[in-house]
């Protein structure tokens, strides 16, 4: 096995398997069999993992086992086929016979024997319980493959787990070494135990880590991946740091993604050659052709010519005078009997009766629908029949009172509801033929749904309709005088037949007066169809068919016709063969399912007599399947009489009518053709591989009077040679004549003049293209082998729609398909058409039984038709849409997947598998050019450094001002002397009242409290490292300059919460812990808290340290306030978790603090007597800037809004603002998120309670991230209403090396001594190039565009440049690099980084490897660019814009291509309108997209298909994890950013409790 896993990568399938097999040869003893392949199959399987150990095998078809010798305890299978079809028709069997053959079974079973050898354990999806009701197993979530129970083996794992890896985890060479050597002594090790058979081999003793790995991989039958190696020295984050710290590793969810990556390993079929180059221009590539691709070979076909139609002197001039003639002369012979429910004859309807009633009806129609000057009706208007199957007489009446009142017929199909499958396409079909008026029964007008007043609905997409009943009753006897005008036949159009696209559009065939009656004549000579005749109709006698042949030939020749409709056929399958048996009928018209279930019943009928048929007409015998219902039907009637040259297969289709017809052939024609010759349109007989053919059978000649050729399906209608399939194209006087007011369409149906190879036309005769594909066999028969509306051309290969679902079936169904109900269609991701499978699941059918069902159809389909699945769903029984007879609406179905309504209860994608055209991966090039010559290069190009710089921050000259400014701690203590009561603070409640506010002197004296306690209590040493742990408040404020006065350095902490504990407080205690606090000041709730016996159960609450509340403290001043004695002085540290989940912690020196605060006060213009009001966390980062420090220095009033307060009130900021006339605000985009989503449908209930923004100059939203465009531009929009300007809405940036490098502020352009500068700027860029780290500016709309918003105006005393991450050299204007910054304000560098110590060394202080040697330069790790602007600011100089695009450890590296999360999110939120948020994360280079559905659960599987096509789509990747969550389920932090490494350790930890997973292959 381990000689298995080093092969390389790219080897074939047969290559593979050879190997293999000579690789196992020497372990398998031969057995004695009939084939080498069954038996190395048996043994194989002992060594691979066998997933489905549960579960019996694939049942085989009758008397075919694929086991020569059956255990004698395992019941073989059925033995007679009749027995199997009553097992079917009992479970409600159906559609699925229409495809049986039992030979196709054999070949896949055969399929699948041999995917068994090389069995993978595929990863089954995980269900949460309550999603879905169906499934009556007690859990959905399946046990883990281990040899163990669920409990126990995960237990187990765990327990070893940790054990291993506490001692281990300092070294990962450790993992690596032990893994390597053991790899294949452990999987075949553990997957021998967990088949519960005794050890063969000796196994040398497993090391203790490389026996968990065997553990954890026992369902694996490879080496064990490096992948592994990541997943155990992965970053310890925040999240997982209270839990063992091996936690990915153990849980299912690892193991299954294990699985999966097994899966992803073996083999793939070699891809195509590259659709195009993903580079910067898409340069489209030519596929290679391969050289083995079978080529037509034949020479150019020849039309082929049907009999002569025959000249016969008594042919009626038009069908309605036969009906006259017939009406008058033979008004007693039976023209129509149809039957009841039960099969028994309900009415009979004469010739007479017949003329009687549609001259009625005409007569009516013509004079009594409006008045004599204004008819409703004029010869010529469409009319719509709307009729049931079960009621063919009205029908026959209404048809031919239509023809006689010379208005056209439209037969349509009953609506049932107003969403009917289809009913709008219908509704188009009306609409193109201008039907206004709908003639009906009064019982089917009764059924009609209506809206409470009694009419009858509007259906979807239908123009407005007059209804008129039609029942004897209603009609008007014509007077004496009137009396029908019956011309002879003309080009008029007779009636319209409707027809259903491929795309779903329902169009309608005209057909005119001369082609009925041409088709009628066609017919009658080809079927020699003689008067008073006896014809058994089960067909839709509406159309096709049923139609021709069961209402216009048979009143042509005085037939008697016996119609048995759908619904009777369901309640007795036998009704249509004792009808034959009782009125001897001599011509029978059924479709293959008919036959089927004739079959399932005869045994009750031991007399019945079929010898006076002469035709049995199969209606569907053009499709391929349709040879085994033929062959199975004869073998059963024959012995009662039935005549194996009566079968009688013809070709149809709406356009060309009939086809052809097989007519007293003696012996049919069959043809074995190979399955993957069809694929490239070539005839091949199949010798070698009997799994892969199809038999098909002739349909007979052409039709008498037809020329035909074959002609290629697409592109120019140019001949096929003799041996090519193609569609075929008929030139008949008995066809279709156009769709009716569809001229366009029509011509390239209807006026097809085909060309030969030089492309020259044959001829004028335009011929009309049938939809059918073909080719002409010997002795000019016709075969079919499928239809143009199911082919499925996938990687430039056709596939047969009919063809899958066959082999679909033969996959034994019994357990999982409910019916046989299957549909096949494909979709376009990514440039190719994909193949998606949708059948019903049964009722009973248990989520293992399913799963399985599903892995066996794929390799059935991948072996027999060398095609790739996308996509495979199973919907609950009776769930998809119905055609009108019950049918799988494909379209409508292929609508609702598309749209995310089918609403799947079970899905497999396979995109892995059948996406060979992604671009070729980036290989990254070396850098050989050095940083100098790129920057020449740049500058000769014309070129300048992307570097961007604030104003001068200027100096300062009143001496006073300098000791102010000198120290924080030093501008309160003067604030509190020369302006006492100035309010520098007011901190509002929910209800938006001022519960605490704190004035110069206040705020002083309550920091002298703190810091006498401190000193008291404290028993702290200057520079000692303090915790403040405060809800956001001004307690916060005076506990930081408290810690200033005693000279401890603060370190503001976000307190735990109450309700969440466990997730929470381990936080704290890190922060508490990597800070080495040796106090922590708290309020007296928050300190019972940290007692509690809760927080005991995750942190150990006896090593706090020092805890002193600050609540109720004694009136004290210190005896002295601490001095630093520099500027360079540690002030305070700032602790933040990253988006990565790694906590950092940054050292804020005093002169960084007080530079800080003078950028922001000139660039926001701050100064005593204004007010600003912020809704921001203060806990880190600008926040805590703005929050607690902004104001002592600038002396500025804030108004304190803390966010939590939003989630009880959500006005509560936005009425704040209007309420204090607020001119500038700050807030996070958690806050603008929520208002934006809470209150975007209430500002008319704002606006009446008088709120006003007009008042707000600026909006800042503080963020250290890529701006949200639309976040900000819906805000703006949704509020525009309430007075908030336009330009108001702006965005800051900063981040861990420098908390402020640009803050907006929009100033006044009104009051011209705005300083700040122009509004923030928007740009397109290309997000390919982006990929590539290129940017490439592009016109706004373009496809793959990204707007990027300027992220504010750079702070004054900043200067940044745009830098290459890999050779530090500075980078031109407009190009993608890391933002490096150089400011006085910069963070003087890491307290701590927990997680990587060792990286981040030189963020602070880094030199450019040339240009600007000396300046020492901050890198915040954002990729970002820099683009000069037409826009000038306060200097008058162009503007330079700073475009943040993301953060450099947060980027996603697949496929060579640097991804970021954000974009990728960005689309999958937009791919269905249940997502409400969406996080993606890569593991073991698998990209996971986690989605929270806001909607209900059974949605929740729509989302997997959409999800893995619009990434597919858009960003070129395969989605390798769906993760559908509830919402609330992605942390966020407080600034409202994702924590996606938090996300991704709770999803390897098992531990977010998923709607559902899904594992792609």
């Amino acid at each position: 096995m381990v000689l298995l896993s080093s092969l390389p990568g790219d080897i074939t399938q047969k290559g593979y398997e050879k190997k293999r097999a000579k690789l196992l040869a020497s372990y398998i003893p031969q057995l004695p069999s009939k084939t080498s392949s069954s038996s190395s199959c048996v043994l194989i399987c002992s060594f691979s993992v066998d997933v489905d150990l549960s579960l019996p095998d694939v049942q085989q078809s009758p008397g075919h086992s694929a086991d020569p010798s059956p255990s004698p305890e395992a019941p073989g299978p059925s033995t007679s086929s009749a027995s199997r079809h009553h097992r079917a028709h009992r479970s409600g069997g159906a559609r699925d016979e229409r495809y049986r053959s039992d030979i196709h079974t054999e070949a896949v079973q055969a399929a699948l024997a041999k995917h068994k050898e090389e069995k993978m354990a595929l990863p089954m999806p995980t269900k949460r319980r309550s999603a879905f009701v169906q499934s009556p197993i007690d859990t959905c979530t399946p046990p883990d493959t281990s040899s163990a129970s669920e409990d126990e083996g995960s237990l187990r794992r765990k327990a070893a787990l940790s054990a291993v890896l506490a001692q281990s985890l300092q070294s990962p060479e450790y993992w690596i070494n032990r893994s390597v050597q053991s790899s294949s002594t452990s999987s075949s090790a553990s997957s021998t135990l967990s088949h519960g058979e005794p050890k063969t081999q000796p196994q040398p003793q497993l090391q203790p880590a490389a026996s968990v790995l065997a553990d954890v991989l026992n369902c694996m039958c490879g080496c064990v991946p490096s992948c592994l190696v990541v997943c155990l020295h992965m970053f310890v984050t925040v999240a997982s740091l209270d839990v063992c710290p091996g936690v990915p590793v153990n849980s299912r969810v690892s193991t299954k993604i294990q699985q999966l990556l097994n899966t992803l390993k073996r083999p793939k079929r070699p891809p195509l050659s590259e659709f195009f180059l993903d580079d910067s221009e898409e340069i489209v590539e030519v596929p290679q052709p391969d050289p083995n691709t079978p080529k037509p070979e034949g020479r150019q076909i020849i039309p082929v010519k049907g009999e002569p139609l025959g000249v016969v002197s008594n042919w009626p001039p038009a069908l309605q005078a036969a009906l006259a003639r017939w009406g008058a002369t033979q008004a007693k012979s039976p023209a129509l009997t149809a039957l009841d429910i039960t099969g028994k004859p309900l009415y009979t309807l004469t010739y007479g009766k017949l003329w009687s009633r549609s001259l009625k009806l005409a007569y009516t129609l013509l004079n009594k629908l409006g008045t004599k000057t204004e008819p409703v009706l004029q010869p010529g208007d469409r009319v719509a029949l709307v009729y049931p199957n079960s009621d063919p007489g009205m029908f026959w009446v209404a048809f031919y009172g239509c023809l006689l009142a010379e208005v056209i017929p439209v037969p349509i199909e009953v609506p049932l509801s107003r969403q009917d499958a289809g009913s709008q396409q219908i509704g188009f079909l009306l609409g193109s033929c201008g039907v206004s008026l709908a003639l009906t029964s009064e019982v089917c007008l009764k059924g009609l749904p209506k809206t409470p007043n009694g009419e009858i609905i509007q259906f979807k997409g239908w123009p407005r309709m007059k209804w008129v009943v039609t029942d004897t009753k209603y009609l008007t006897k014509p007077s004496k005088d009137w009396q029908p005008h019956i011309p002879t036949a003309n080009t008029d159009t007779a009636y319209i037949e409707y027809k259903a696209s491929k795309e779903g559009t329902v169009m309608g065939v005209a057909v005119s007066k001369i082609s009925m009656l041409t088709h009628c004549q066609a017919l009658t000579q080809a079927c020699n169809y003689c008067e008073g005749e006896t014809l058994v109709n089960v067909l839709d006698c509406k159309k096709d068919m049923g139609m021709w042949h069961g209402v216009l030939t048979s009143v042509m020749n005085r037939i008697h016709t016996i119609t048995v409709p759908y619904a009777v056929m369901k309640a007795c399958p036998m009704s249509w063969v004792q009808r034959v048996h009782i009125h001897k009928a001599r011509v029978a018209l059924v479709k293959c399912r008919d036959l089927h279930w004739a079959m399932m019943a005869h045994k009750d009928q031991k007399d019945t007599n079929l010898s006076s048929i002469r035709m049995l007409i199969v209606a569907d015998g053009a499709n391929p399947w349709s040879v085994s219902s033929c062959d199975a039907f004869l073998n059963v009637f024959q012995s009662h009489g039935l005549k194996p040259e009566v079968i009688c297969p013809c070709a149809t289709s709406p356009e060309a009518l009939t086809v052809a017809i097989r007519r007293y052939t003696p012996l049919p024609a069959r043809a074995i053709l190979s399955m993957g010759g069809l694929s490239h349109g070539v005839i091949r007989v199949n010798t070698e591989d009997k799994n892969s053919a199809l038999t098909v059978q002739d349909v007979g000649h052409i039709m008498p009077g037809a020329l035909m050729c074959i002609v290629k399906p697409d592109g120019p209608p140019q001949l096929c040679k003799t041996d090519e399939i193609g569609e075929i194209v008929i030139n008949s006087r008995a066809g279709g004549t156009m769709y009716y007011g569809l001229p366009g369409v029509t011509k390239n149906t209807f006026e097809v003049i085909p060309v030969n190879q030089a492309g020259a036309p044959i001829g004028e005769i335009p011929f009309t293209r049938t939809g059918l594909l073909g080719f002409v066999g010997p002795g000019s028969l016709v075969f079919v082998v499928g239809k143009n509306e199911g082919l499925l051309m996938v990687s430039g290969r056709r596939h047969n729609a009919d063809d899958l679902v066959a082999t679909a079936l033969a996959v034994e169904p019994v357990k999982t398909v409910y019916r046989g109900r299957i549909a096949v269609f494909s979709v376009t991701v990514f440039y190719d058409e994909r193949i998606v499978i949708v059948a019903e699941q049964r009722p009973d059918a248990s989520e293992e039984d399913s799963f399985q069902w599903m892995s066996r159809v794929l390799q059935a389909i991948d072996s027999i038709h060398q095609v790739g699945l996308y996509c495979l769903a199973l919907v609950p029984a009776n769930t998809l849409p119905k055609t009108p007879l019950g049918g799988i609406h494909i379209c409508e179905t292929k609508q609702n997947f598309l749209e995310g309504n089918l609403h799947p209860c079970n899905i497999l994608m396979c995109p892995h598998t059948c996406v060979t055209n992604l671009p070729k991966p980036r290989q990254k090039q070396p850098v050989d050019v050095g940083p100098a010559s790129m920057l020449v290069g740049n500058l000769v190009a014309g070129k300048r450094i992307a570097q961007a710089t604030g104003r001068e921050l200027g100096v300062v000259e009143d001496q006073d001002l300098i000791r102010k400014h000198q120290f924080l701690s030093e501008a309160l203590q003067w604030r509190a002397q020369t302006d006492p009561d100035h309010v520098l603070y007011v901190l509002l409640n929910a209800k938006g009242v001022a519960v605490c506010t704190a004035t110069c002197a206040q705020l002083h004296k309550r920091a002298e409290k703190i810091t006498a306690t401190l000193m008291e209590r404290g028993g702290l040493n200057t520079g000692d490292n303090v915790v403040l742990l405060y809800p956001p408040g001004i307690d916060l404020i005076a506990a930081f300059y408290g810690c200033l006065y005693a000279g401890v350095i603060p370190v503001t902490v976000r307190p735990p919460h109450p309700q969440n504990l466990a997730a929470t407080l381990p936080t704290v205690r890190m922060i508490i812990d990597v800070s080495k606090a040796a106090c922590i000041l708290t309020t007296q709730p928050l300190m019972r808290i940290l007692r509690s016996r809760e927080a005991a159960a995750s942190v150990n609450v006896k090593t706090w340290p020092t805890i002193i509340d600050t609540d109720d403290l004694p009136r004290k001043r210190p005896p002295h306030i601490y001095k630093p004695p520099t500027a360079e002085m540690l002030a305070y540290l700032d602790f933040s978790v990253s988006t990565t989940g790694m906590l950092t912690g940054v050292k804020m020196s005093h002169a960084a603090v007080s530079t800080l605060c003078r950028s922001i006060k000139l660039q926001c213009e701050l100064y005593s007597s204004r007010q600003i009001a912020i809704c921001l966390d203060p806990y880190c980062g600008l926040g805590f800037v703005l929050w607690c420090l902004s104001s002592v220095y600038s002396g500025h009033q804030s108004i304190l809004i803390p966010p939590l307060e939003l989630e009880c009130s959500l006005p509560l900021w936005l009425s704040t603002l209007s309420q204090y006339k607020i001119r500038d605000t700050f807030c996070s985009y958690s806050v603008m998120e929520l208002c934006t989503k809470g209150l975007g449908t209430q500002t008319e209930i704002l606006k009446a309670r008088g709120v006003n923004l007009s008042c707000v100059r600026s909006c800042v939203v503080i963020a250290e991230e890529r701006p949200r465009l639309a976040l900000t531009m819906s805000f703006s929009k949704l509020f525009k209403d309430l007075g908030l300007s336009s330009r108001a809405v702006s965005t800051a940036f900063g981040s861990r090396v420098n908390l402020a490098i640009c803050l907006q502020d929009n100033t006044d352009p009104l009051s011209h001594q705005g300083t700040a500068g122009p509004d923030p700027s928007t740009v397109y860029v290309d997000m390919k190039s982006l990929r590539h780290d290129r940017v490439r500016l592009v016109e706004r709309g373009a496809p793959q565009s990204l707007p990027l918003m300027e992220s504010g105006t750079i702070l004054p005393g900043v200067r940044v440049i745009i830098v290459n991450p890999e050779t530090r050299g500075p980078l031109g204007d407009s190009h993608l690099g890391e933002i490096w910054v150089n400011s006085p304000h910069s963070a003087s560098g890491y307290y701590t980084i927990y997680g990587e110590e060792s990286l981040q060394a030189d963020h602070f202080n880094t030199r450019l490897s040339f240009g600007e040697p000396h300046t020492l330069w901050a890198r915040t790790g954002y990729l970002g660019f820099i683009k000069r602007t037409e826009l000038l600011d306060a200097s008058g100089d162009r503007h330079d814009a700073l475009f943040v695009v993301g953060s450099l450890d947060e980027t996603l590296e697949l496929r060579g291509l640097r991804y970021h999360p954000i974009d990728i999110e960005t689309s999958v939120s937009r791919a269905h309108r249940s997502i409400a948020e969406s996080a993606v994360f890569t593991w073991t280079n698998l990209l996971v997209v986690v989605a929270e559905l806001s909607g209900s659960e059974q949605e929740a599987l729509d989302l997997v298909p959409l999800v893995t096509n619009v990434v597919l789509e858009e960003h070129h990747l395969i989605v390798g994890v769906v993760v559908i969550v509830d919402p609330g389920v992605i942390p966020i932090n407080s600034r409202g950013e994702k924590q996606r490494m938090h996300l991704r350790d709770s999803f390897l930890a098992d531990q977010l409790d998923p709607i559902y997973v899904a594992y792609n292959m």
